[in-house]
C-alpha cells in the first residue's frame, strides 16, 4: 500500500500492566466457536497478504470463479517499515500464523458471499472508499485481549474513529454483517501462544510507535490453500477535511497528537 512513513520505535522497555488499556473481545476473523489452536481458528483468522502485485491477482480471481461459496475480506496493510517490525515479533512469539499474515487492520472479517455477488461487492466497497478521505494512523504501545481471548495486539492511538467508520461503511450493503463484540482496530501480535510469550511481546513493543497515512484498503479472497490473497485495492478519494479548509492542496500535515482526532476506545461487553 502507498503510504507516507513517520517513524518506528520498536524499543524493549518492561510493560505497563497496571496502566495498559485492555479490551475484551476477539481476534477479528476468528469464529467465536472455533477451538484455540484448532484448524478451524487456525483457517478462520485472515492471512492477509501484504503484496497486491498483479501476480496474486489470478490465483484471487480463480477462487471467485470457482462456482462455488467464497469467503471474503477486507483490510488495511501497515507499511513497511513498521510491518517487519511487527511481522518480526509475531514469528518470534511462536505463532504459526506469522508466516501467512503480515501485519494488517482488519475492517471486515471473513464473509461469506456468493462468488456471483463478488461485482457488487466491487461496486460497494468502490462507493464506500469514494467517501472517505486518507487518515492518519498512529500505531502505539500494547494491549491485550486475555482472559477473553489469547490475544496481543499493538494498539491504534489515533485514527480509531475514521477506522470506525470506515469499517462500519464497508460493513453495509451486499457485506452487512453482525459482529459479536464492538469493532476494536488493531494489530495482532501475537495469538493463541504460550503465557510466556504473550507476555514477552507484550513487554518488548510497550514503546513501539509508528505514524502512516492509510490511503486504500484491499478486497481478499480465501483460496482453498488456506491462503487470502488481494483481489482488488480501493483508493480513499474523498477530500480530507483540513485541505478543504485550506483550500486543497494542504497535503499531509505531519504526525497528529495522539487522541487529535477526538476518538475514543469502542465500548467494550
Amino acid at each position: 500500500m502507498a503510504a507516507k512513513n513517520d517513524r518506528v520505535n520498536a524499543g524493549g522497555q518492561r510493560a505497563r500492566a497496571a496502566s495498559k488499556a485492555s479490551a475484551p473481545g476477539v481476534e477479528p476473523g476468528v469464529a467465536v466457536d472455533a477451538p484455540a489452536g484448532s484448524a478451524a481458528a487456525a483457517s478462520a483468522e485472515p492471512a492477509f497478504a501484504g503484496d497486491t502485485a498483479a501476480t496474486n491477482v489470478e490465483p484471487a480471481a480463480t477462487a471467485v470463479d470457482s462456482g462455488e461459496a467464497i469467503t471474503v475480506g477486507v483490510a488495511m496493510s501497515i507499511p513497511a517499515p513498521f510491518s517487519e517490525v511487527l511481522d518480526a515479533v509475531r514469528a518470534s512469539s511462536g505463532d504459526p500464523l506469522a508466516t501467512f499474515i503480515p501485519a494488517h487492520l482488519t475492517l471486515l472479517g471473513p464473509t461469506e458471499i456468493d462468488p456471483a455477488g463478488v461485482a457488487e461487492v466491487e461496486i460497494w466497497l468502490g462507493e464506500v472508499a469514494a467517501r472517505h478521505a486518507p487518515f492518519r494512523v498512529h500505531l502505539r504501545g500494547t494491549g491485550t485481549f486475555r482472559p477473553v481471548t489469547e490475544v496481543v495486539f499493538v494498539a491504534v492511538a489515533a485514527g480509531i474513529s475514521e477506522c470506525e467508520r470506515l469499517a462500519g461503511d464497508v460493513r453495509r450493503g451486499p457485506l452487512a454483517r453482525d459482529l459479536h463484540y464492538p469493532y476494536h482496530p488493531h494489530v495482532t501480535i501475537a495469538h493463541d501462544v504460550p503465557t510466556a510469550a504473550l507476555d514477552r511481546v507484550y513487554a518488548e513493543l510497550d514503546d513501539f510507535e509508528a505514524l502512516f497515512t492509510v490511503d486504500q484498503f484491499t478486497l481478499y479472497v480465501h483460496g482453498a490453500d488456506g491462503r487470502w490473497r488481494p483481489l482488488r485495492d480501493f483508493k480513499l478519494t474523498a477530500e480530507r477535511l483540513d485541505d478543504a479548509a485550506s483550500g486543497g492542496g494542504g497535503g499531509d500535515r505531519g504526525g497528529s497528537a495522539p487522541g487529535s482526532d477526538g476518538a475514543s476506545v469502542p465500548p467494550t461487553p
